[in-house]
């Protein structure tokens, strides 16, 4: 929206004055404005979020402008441009005007409104591992399982997991977990596999990873919860939420399940979304969980909610802590490795829990 306004300060005409006492009364013209709304585009019509917009107004015989934000906010600019950030969360309808000022101070003005986003300020991890070190993980928190386990750990997986920093180390403030064609134990594929049980546990949050995944098929890489009582009861009684699982041979496809009493294994409690770019670029992961339902994103996307009826044993077992398992299988019963696999890397940048 644009309206433009003149004014001049003329008194009654003299005709006895002077014109070299009476100088000529200038009074600027063709004002325009333009504001570009910072990070703007197709995906963000209203912005990226930081509420910064940049001002540029011209007008013909002016020698300075005045910019109006609202709430008495005024700004000065000799060359017509000024950067402005507003600060109320959400997205907002606000209106600035632009004054264009003469050497003899008359002024002509106009105005545009517009609307804009401002995200909130992130809220604060309860708990985060960042992997903000180099080397082999963090002993505090992470345990490695080791071996092949029971009938490749319940799926007949081809991989040897190891701790060798040739499977799972940090370096660059990210844990990589490198799955490799490698003769180990009798196995053609070594891998990594890491727990945090008995040493993190929770209960409800919201989960983010953030994750770069392998490629090639055959990988299996999954980023998921196990209940804390696992030992005491088994799987699939103890629950199992996978936040992330994805499979080499189905590239694009990223995957959220549920595994309890009810429906476990070949499950039918899931939901699947796409990420094309899933080797190439970050993304984040998330579960937000509380004591009646479990939402699956990918990057703030919601594409799967959980929430059986009736809630009992048999479909809820998620009133319990769990714990984290981050690994990269290799294989299994039902799907095979391509013969030209030679190794690839999932990375985890984050793991962030708010609650």
């Amino acid at each position: 929206m644009f309206f433009v306004i003149a004014c001049s300060s003329d008194g009654p005409a003299d005709s006895n004055n002077n014109s070299n006492n009476n100088p000529e009364l200038i009074v600027p013209s063709n004002l325009t404005m333009d504001i570009s709304i910072v990070g703007q585009n197709d995906a963000n019509p209203n912005g990226d979020g930081s509420g910064s917009i940049i001002c540029t107004a011209t007008a013909t015989d002016a020698v300075n402008y005045e910019f109006r934000f609202g709430g008495g906010v005024t700004e000065q600019s000799t060359d017509g441009q000024i950067e402005y950030s507003y600060n109320t969360e959400g997205t907002n309808s606000y209106t600035v005007y632009v004054y264009a000022y003469s050497s003899t101070g008359h002024y002509i003005s106009t105005f545009q409104t517009f609307d804009l986003f401002v995200e909130g300020e992130s809220p604060e991890a309860t708990w985060s591992e960042e992997f903000n070190y180099n080397g082999a993980v963090d002993s505090n928190t992470w345990t490695h399982e080791i071996g092949n386990g029971e009938w490749g750990w319940g799926n007949g997986e081809f991989q040897y997991y190891t701790s060798s920093l040739n499977n799972v180390k940090v370096e660059d403030g990210v844990l990589k977990i490198t799955a490799k064609r490698e003769d180990m134990a009798g196995y053609e594929y070594t891998s990594a596999r890491i727990i945090s049980r008995d040493k993190f546990e929770f209960q409800y949050g919201r989960v983010d990873i953030r994750a770069k995944l392998p490629t090639g098929g055959g990988t299996w890489p999954a980023l998921w919860l196990l209940g804390a009582n696992f030992n005491e009861v088994g799987w699939p009684a103890c629950g199992e939420i996978d936040i992330m699982e994805h499979w080499g041979h189905d590239p694009t496809v990223i995957a959220g399940s549920i595994h309890t009493p009810m429906s476990h294994g070949d499950t039918w409690t899931h939901g699947y979304t796409t990420v094309n770019d899933y080797n190439e670029e970050f993304h984040v992961y998330s579960i937000d969980w509380d004591e009646n339902r479990i939402q699956f994103f990918v990057d703030d996307v919601l594409y799967y909610t959980y929430s059986p009826s009736p809630q009992d044993s048999d479909s809820w077992p998620f009133d319990q802590e769990m714990f984290f398992i981050l690994n990269v299988a290799m294989g299994g019963h039902w799907f095979d490795v391509d013969p030209q696999f030679n190794e690839s890397t999932m990375e985890v940048d984050y793991i962030r829990i708010y609650q």
